[in-house]
């Protein structure tokens, strides 16, 4: 099954991290997704534009309404994903709990509609 890991991170506490300590965490998702591509599971990842950059799109009573920013006005925001096929949600849990902004934000795990 694939599943989806959607990352949320608290700016806020990026803002307090050393460059060396966020040079770090950077270098810990490379190493995870490095492993993850080894092991064949990689079916996609990225890291995502902060949530300032986002546009929200709605539609009510046929009136489109667009504004900046992101959907829900929350301390985490979504900052970036991997897609990844596990054999199962117990194998998902173990690799979410490998994620670095695990002890910064937290890791969604959702999986994917299979058509």
């Amino acid at each position: 099954m694939q599943y989806a890991f959607l990352i949320y991170a608290d700016r806020e506490a990026y803002a307090t991290m050393t460059q060396e300590e966020l040079s770090a965490m950077e270098r810990d998702y490379a190493a995870l997704a490095q492993a993850v591509s080894e092991r064949g599971i990689m079916r996609d990842g990225s890291q995502l534009q902060p949530a300032s950059t986002a546009t929200t799109v709605r539609v009510r009573n046929s009136q489109k309404l667009i504004t900046d920013g992101p959907f829900a006005e929350t301390k985490e925001q979504l900052a970036g994903y991997f897609i990844l096929q596990c054999k199962d949600l117990d194998e998902a849990l173990a690799l979410a709990e490998r994620m670095p902004n695990v002890a910064y934000g937290s890791i969604e795990i959702r999986p994917i509609v299979e058509r």
